[in-house]
């Protein structure tokens, strides 16, 4: 398994937040709900800062090599300030409350 972490400051970008929240529930969490070998995709952000980014989980390296349904690059107008990966040394899931984790978060609560 591999983890990827990317994050843009949006400071000097033609973009906000705000608008990436609208492409989120109109486009890229759909086509992200598709790819092969994704187990996870959080999209983070921080308004304070003006940082937008992502955290993937991938089964394989393999996976994370494919071309993905992405035009966040596109609309930020830059490559990510910063993209890393790491390998998975374990994984857990611990006691929760809510049974699916699909479509959650911010840009689903307008």
């Amino acid at each position: 398994m591999l983890v990827r972490f990317v994050l843009w400051n949006l400071a000097d970008s033609k973009t906000t937040i705000e608008e990436l929240r609208r492409y989120l529930r109109d486009e890229s969490v759909d086509a992200f709900e598709e790819v092969p070998g994704l187990r996870f995709k959080a999209w983070i952000s921080d308004e304070l800062t003006e940082r937008w980014g992502a955290v993937y989980v991938w089964e394989s390296r393999e996976a994370a090599e494919q071309v993905l349904p992405s035009r966040a690059r596109e609309l930020i107008g830059k490559d990510p300030d910063i993209g890393e990966e790491f390998d998975v040394e374990a994984t857990i899931e611990g006691e929760f409350e809510l049974f699916e984790l699909s479509r959650r978060g911010l840009a689903f609560e307008s």
